[in-house]
């Protein structure tokens, strides 16, 4: 059982850090989608009401200079918060002796801090010595080892947030699905991915490999692949090749020099480039996902970001349609079910992408185990 912050009632005028998954998109200083800071708002609206001093900590963009500015003015919309735009030293000082019971600030972008992603043992240490209590409530960026997801857990009396423990409960149940089940893989980068598969393959009813993972099989079937996108490693010689168990695209859609076109697998030429699944392949998919009971969904089934995204968002409505409880995460797949406006349909949508499929692969991660086994 994980400690919870819910088990704690007594924080009348105690600091406590709380590290929030706010990574957001933001475009001109404004930001473009609301998801994750909605799923913080719980956890920052327990402490507000049970009188915590809550200090947020949390990161956003991949640019050390990226800031957290915008998310501290989409956050006072919900609830009152102050932004400080430092990460330490006397400016977070005097923010900190000048909170009252109730109170929450938003401390600058901790990734601008140059030993976060090192877990820097005095990076944790200056963090833990603003507080009495942690509360890590950002489940998408725990499977990161940095110094404020594992390493101020050594220093005080830690739990995890409300979205946290929401995150963990439901990506249990995909450990152990309840058949018949569905799960869909979709991305790149096959190599980080096969442990997953591997691990699951029993788990599941069926696996379909979707997105530039297919490219993989198509690769090791000896099929065309032209200039598609593939991993580092090859499946040639394994056993996942012919399992049944295992779905992939039965139609792709392909662009090259002749232009967009739809295609077999077999069919792709030297020139061309796989870039989604095709109408066939959601066909063939259909009687799988209507039967299901679970169905996990993680990856979109195209290049989403390049506007390869008809058989993604075909997908999404045939989901959102099924009888079965379905979990989905990661950044397309949420965009994609978002933009159909599918969310009321779905049973579970995640905020993490990597960790989430980490969570599946392991059962753990490494903020779960600062906190479950510190001495």
């Amino acid at each position: 059982m994980l400690p919870r912050l819910t088990d704690i009632t007594d924080l009348r005028g105690r600091h406590v850090l709380l590290r929030a998954s706010l990574n957001v998109p933001v475009q001109f200083g404004t930001v473009r989608n609301e998801f994750r800071i909605v799923r913080a708002l719980p956890t920052l609206r327990y402490l507000h009401a049970h009188g915590a001093r809550t200090i947020v900590v949390a990161h956003i963009g991949r640019k050390p200079e990226d800031s957290l500015e915008p998310v501290a003015q989409a956050l006072s919309e919900h609830i009152p918060v102050s932004f400080v735009p430092a990460i330490e030293g006397a400016e977070v000082d005097e923010a900190r002796a000048a909170m009252e019971d109730g109170d929450t600030i938003l401390l600058e972008n901790i990734r601008q801090h140059p030993r976060e992603k090192d877990d820097d043992g005095s990076v944790a240490a200056a963090l833990a010595h603003l507080a009495d209590y942690y509360v890590n409530d950002a489940f998408a960026a725990s499977h990161r080892p940095h110094a404020s997801l594992v390493g101020v857990p050594r220093h005080l009396p830690s739990c995890f947030g409300i979205n946290f423990m929401h995150e963990y409960e439901e990506l249990t149940k995909a450990i152990t699905p309840t058949a018949p089940s569905l799960f869909v893989l979709g991305g790149a980068k096959f190599e980080t991915k096969l442990p997953l598969v591997e691990r699951h393959l029993d788990h599941y009813s069926q696996i379909f490999i979707g997105g530039a993972l297919a490219n993989d099989f198509f690769k090791a079937r000896g099929h065309e692949v032209g200039t598609s996108l593939v991993s580092d490693i090859s499946l040639a010689d394994s056993p996942l090749i012919t399992d049944e168990r295992i779905l992939t695209p039965v139609d792709v859609v392909v662009d090259g020099p002749d232009g967009r076109r739809t295609c077999l697998p077999t069919e792709v030429q030297p020139s061309e480039s796989i870039l989604d699944a095709g109408p066939e392949t959601i066909a063939m998919l259909g009687p799988h996902v209507r039967r299901a009971e679970t169905i996990l969904w993680n990856g979109p089934l195209g290049n989403y970001e390049a506007g390869y995204g008809q058989q993604t968002e075909a997908l999404a409505h045939m989901i959102a349609a099924a009888r079965g409880y379905a979990i989905i995460g990661g950044g397309d797949t949420i965009a994609a079910v978002e933009k159909l406006q599918l969310q009321e349909r779905i049973g579970f949508m995640s905020t993490a992408g990597g960790a989430m499929l980490t969570f599946l692969e392991t059962g753990t991660l490494p903020a779960i185990e600062a906190v479950t086994n510190k001495p």
